[in-house]
């Protein structure tokens, strides 16, 4: 691994236009960087995902800018991206941020980073807080594979689904959760999971009041029941190995041909949910008794 630079100058400044991913705290100011302040500072363009958020920031850090500032959020962000490339392709240097945390992770960004990319231009990136590493880092759970789910579904029905698409991954996954929806998520979890996954809930991570509680779905199905204030990111331990063979998975595969599906596709799709061969899978399916 490269070893970092001992310059503690913020960074040499663009030349051309180019687009620079600005990660922001997401609760403790103190987590304000030094290139994130010269970033701002010397942008052309500020592109945010809540411009009275944006400014707000920039007063309680004490940022001086005179940068044109517009918004990029989810509802205009398709229009909005090729406004930015034409200025990043006239020469602009243009700073992208959301609201907390680092853009285009479950934020505003990724259309106008791709929208960048096809059309050739500069992009790179001034790396701050994330909620999703600083939760799995304190979880106490394998972090050396992981995959980021985002927020869960809001309806039951399509978080069960979810979950039950997920309930054999073996990588550890991170989930966001709002506090009002926690306790029905985490009923949803222990019925498709099961109570004895372990697990961890942070919340308010950076700020005063930051905590992570730790043990497994069932037990902190209890303690979200009693209320838990603050943004939650959920970090859910995968699968354990099992060893599991076609003829294990028989009845999955015939549910699935008895709801109309046909029986390669369904044993493709019990082979995956499982990670077994499709082939397998259907020559169990097609030999069995």
């Amino acid at each position: 691994m490269t070893q970092p630079s001992d310059s503690e100058s913020p960074g040499p400044d663009p030349t051309g236009g180019r687009l620079i991913l600005v990660g922001t705290p997401i609760g403790n100011l103190g987590d304000a960087s030094p290139r994130m302040r010269h970033a701002i500072e010397t942008a052309d363009v500020i592109a945010a995902e809540d411009t009275r958020r944006f400014l707000s920031l920039a007063q309680r850090l004490n940022l001086t800018h005179t940068n044109r500032v517009v918004s990029v959020f989810d509802h205009n962000e398709g229009h909005r991206a090729p406004e930015l490339v034409d200025l990043i392709a006239a020469g602009e240097t243009v700073v992208l941020l959301s609201d907390a945390g680092m853009p285009a992770v479950s934020d505003p960004g990724y259309r106008v980073v791709r929208a960048c990319a096809e059309a050739g231009l500069a992009i790179s990136s001034t790396p701050g807080p994330s909620a999703v590493l600083m939760a799995l880092a304190v979880s106490g759970l394998p972090s050396d594979r992981f995959s980021f789910e985002g927020f869960l579904p809001r309806k039951s029905g399509q978080r069960k689904s979810l979950l039950e698409e997920l309930k054999a991954e073996k990588r550890t996954m991170v989930f966001f959760e709002s506090p009002h929806r926690i306790v029905d998520a985490m009923d949803d979890f222990a019925e498709v999971i099961g109570d004895d996954r372990p697990m961890s809930i942070s919340r308010e991570l950076t700020k005063t009041y930051e905590e992570t509680l730790r043990g497994t779905v069932g037990s902190l199905r209890e303690l979200a029941a009693e209320g838990l204030r603050g943004e939650l990111t959920l970090v859910l331990a995968g699968a354990a190995e099992v060893e599991t063979a076609p003829e294990d998975h028989l009845g999955e595969v015939s549910a699935l041909v008895d709801a109309g599906v046909r029986a390669k596709e369904a044993a493709g799709q019990v082979a995956k949910r499982f990670g077994l061969s499709k082939r397998d899978v259907y020559e169990a399916w097609l030999h069995r008794e």
